[in-house]
């Protein structure tokens, strides 16, 4: 006989997580089911995000931010050290201890929410039932009124840098390195790769990206993406556009990389070679044939704006559903299943997901940018604050950057907001609860920010868009 649940939640990363801790508090009979696994065959929970992404990689870009200072800042500030030097293996072990205190949280959170853990692979079959499968291969037969299936993402694969787990890594392998690379070259100038590539070259890697692509980051500002490829490349990393990867050879401890550019053929030798093109959505091997759940040419799981899918009972979050792959947009989509199931009206506002970049400046953005209202035929203002007039910026020697504000010509509500300096990440959840409450850039003006501090950046941007900044000269720009 099949075990009974209200929701069955299939993956424990952020967007799971989320759903079955708001589901259970929710009064709901939850499960969640895990099919990874540590070395020693426990269950982890936490999915990419805690294990092999977000924290992990913000671990070492943090440690690495504060190496870079020490070598390359403190005599500027006055601060007078003796030789710097990193070792690698106590950080990543330091990195580890920080990923293994975040699972367990999640499971403390489990347990005392009443939810059940469950270990193995799901499948999902027709009639709301799914088959578990353990890692001993026994399978059993769950059944639920509602399924969230939140399976997360995997990193791209490419056929001309086939993985070896240690030359040739994914975005995983480059957060366990052990050494650093004497010369590192990274695929992809995405956020991923950018934020590896950052990570090596600050404790010395001579970093070489190569982007297929003739600019970075297609989805930012591109006033802000050229911004970022002007501070990244100034730091060392060779940042290499419109070249495409053709092949690889592994021999004698070297990555011997073949690419073509504008000038032709290339082969060239590195320690260690970072494969970061992207993530698709993890759903092998997850849905039988008669489930009926479809997806589209990508594997995504085709959903409405509910995150329902055409069948009844069955939902998806996170990674495997259309829109930004961002752990926080799962988080949301979980909770927002979770209470639609329990009879609450709560929605996503897609209009306002925010997206960061950790590379230092940070790079981080809200709403939609120029070049979309362009397209779309809006008539906008804009108001920009740069950070190097900025009195804390200069106490603390992080000037480099700005804020762009960009408000409707007509109603003067932000339409959106990018950033690039530092503590980006936190001064962007200003814009959005701005946004979210239908703000004008007047509103914010008018809103008294504390001095000194790097939020008065956003403070004068938004005045800018009408012309009226203190600590600048500038006028009303309207496009």
């Amino acid at each position: 006989m099949a075990q009974q649940f209200d929701v069955i939640v299939i993956g424990a990363g952020p967007a799971g997580y989320h759903a079955a801790i708001r589901s259970a508090q929710l009064g709901l009979k939850t499960a969640c089911i895990e099919k990874w696994r540590s070395k020693d065959g426990k269950t982890v929970l936490g999915g990419t995000c805690l294990n092999v992404g977000c924290i992990p990689s913000k671990t070492l870009l943090d440690t690495s931010h504060k190496y870079s200072e020490a070598v390359h800042d403190f005599d500027d500030l006055g601060i007078k050290t003796e030789a710097i030097a990193i070792d690698v293996p106590a950080m990543m072990v330091r990195k580890d201890n920080i990923v293994n205190r975040l699972t367990q949280g999640v499971a403390a959170l489990f347990k005392a929410n009443g939810v059940e853990t469950l270990a193995g692979s799901a499948l999902v079959r027709a009639g709301s039932t799914v088959e578990l499968t353990d890692g001993e291969g026994n399978q059993s037969l769950l059944t639920a009124d509602h399924i969230i299936i939140a399976t997360g993402s995997v990193p791209v694969e490419i056929a001309a840098c086939p993985l070896d787990g240690a030359l040739i890594v994914d975005s995983s392998g480059a957060l366990a390195f052990q050494s650093v690379p004497k010369k590192l070259a990274v695929i992809g100038a995405g956020i991923i790769g950018l934020e590896l590539g950052s990570v090596w070259n600050r404790f010395g890697s001579e970093v070489v990206i190569l982007e297929a692509l003739d600019e970075i980051l297609p989805g930012a500002d591109q006033q802000v993406a050229k911004e970022a490829l002007k501070q990244l490349s100034g730091q060392g990393l060779d940042i290499r556009l419109g070249t495409r990867v053709t092949g690889t050879e592994v021999s004698d401890d070297q990555v011997n990389l073949h690419y073509s550019d504008a000038e032709g053929d290339r082969q060239e030798s590195f320690d260690q070679l970072i494969v970061a093109v992207g993530r698709k959505p993890c759903v092998d091997h997850l849905l039988a044939a008669d489930s009926g759940v479809a997806q589209d040419e990508g594997g995504f799981i085709q959903v409405d704006e509910l995150c329902d899918s055409p069948v009844a009972g069955i939902h998806a979050v996170g990674d495997v559903v259309r829109g930004p792959m961002l752990a926080h947009k799962g988080m949301a989509e979980g909770i927002m299943v979770a209470e639609r199931i329990a009879g609450q009206q709560t929605l996503v506002n897609y209009d306002c997901i925010p997206a960061v970049i950790y590379t230092h400046p940070e790079v981080a953005w809200v709403g939609r940018n120029e070049q979309q209202l362009k397209e779309a035929g809006i008539e906008y203002s804009i108001g920009m604050f740069p950070f190097s007039v900025s009195g804390r910026a200069m106490a603390a020697n992080q000037t480099a950057g700005f804020v762009k504000v960009i408000a409707a010509a007509d109603t003067d509500r932000l339409l959106g907001v990018h950033v690039i300096g530092a503590q980006a990440s936190e001064l962007i959840a200003q814009a959005v609860s701005a946004m979210e409450f239908g703000a004008s850039a007047e509103d914010i003006g008018l809103t008294m920010f504390a001095h000194p501090t790097l939020s008065e950046a956003f403070h004068e941007a938004n005045l800018a868009v009408d012309g009226q900044a203190i600590h600048i000269s500038n006028r009303r720009r309207r496009k």
